[in-house]
């Protein structure tokens, strides 16, 4: 969503009110979750201001927005009259600009316990890799980077790490093509969590590092800070049966986790 500075209470005011609804989303069992972020550097000329996350376990459901909305809405708001609920969507409309959507599925992740609180800190990395690239790309982050950052994880020094592959949109033309989330839960952790230490690497280490580097390109980063959430038990232990495990994963995503990302200068998903 584009949210110009002045319109900033009136946009805090809207996901206030869209985030009971969510609730009820994820109560009914339409999603797994939602979460809202905000976005550094976040200035009305550098990118997007907010990000919204919602969680789906089915391709269908995410794609065809499932679910009885309405039922949602009366169970969030079952005093409201339908003219002051008119009145919140039209609030809704004026408080930001929707600017963009997209659809990714998580694909690879770390393990661990991390329940992504509210202040947790996360870098949005945005890649672009070619078509023929995908899987040396892939295999490059998942054999090289995601064990590194399990030891981290393992250490206490970073909350989670994950890869996303966009769903939609695809082509030629696309910013980017995958997405890698470093979590920590909060910047204390992040600045003066430390570093793990290792054995040298070796030069075929350096030099599979380096071919991994040069299959795709760093777009843009975005450090993000979680600001609201339907974090319930349902959405942080969530067994998903359809495209993941056969367990409770302790993820904040977990693996095979369908994401649709809502960005803007000040960003939403409905």
């Amino acid at each position: 969503m584009k949210v110009d500075n002045e319109q900033e209470a009136a946009y805090m005011e809207t996901e206030a009110f869209w985030q009971k609804i969510q609730e009820q989303r994820v109560k009914n069992g339409d999603i797994l979750g939602w979460d809202l972020w905000s976005l550094q550097p976040g200035g009305e000329d550098q990118g997007y201001q907010y990000l919204t996350v919602t969680l789906y376990n089915d391709p269908l459901k995410m794609m065809s927005n499932a679910g009885n909305f309405q039922a949602a809405l009366k169970a969030a708001y079952p005093e409201m009259s339908d003219d002051d609920l008119n009145k919140k969507f039209e609030n809704t409309a004026r408080s930001r600009d929707l600017a963009k959507r997209v659809y990714l599925e998580q694909i690879a992740t770390t393990k661990g316990n991390f329940e992504m609180p509210l202040g947790t800190v996360a870098g949005i990395n945005l890649m672009k890799v070619s078509n023929g690239d995908y899987e040396k790309y892939e295999k490059f982050e998942t054999e090289i980077f995601q064990p590194m950052h399990q030891k981290e994880v393992d250490a206490g020094i970073r909350g989670n790490w994950g890869l996303l592959r966009y769903i939609l949109p695809v082509g030629s033309d696309v910013y980017a093509t995958h997405i890698t989330v470093d979590m920590y839960k909060d910047y204390n952790q992040l600045f003066n969590g430390g570093a793990t230490d290792g054995p040298a690497m070796s030069k075929d280490q350096i030099r599979k590092i380096q071919e991994g580097l040069d299959s795709r390109d760093l777009k843009f980063k975005y450090m993000a800070t979680l600001i609201r959430t339907t974090k319930t038990i349902q959405h942080a232990f969530k067994t998903i049966t359809h495209h993941c495990c056969d367990h409770k994963c302790h993820q904040p995503y977990c693996l095979g986790t369908l994401l649709a990302f809502s960005r803007s200068l000040s960003n939403i998903r409905r």
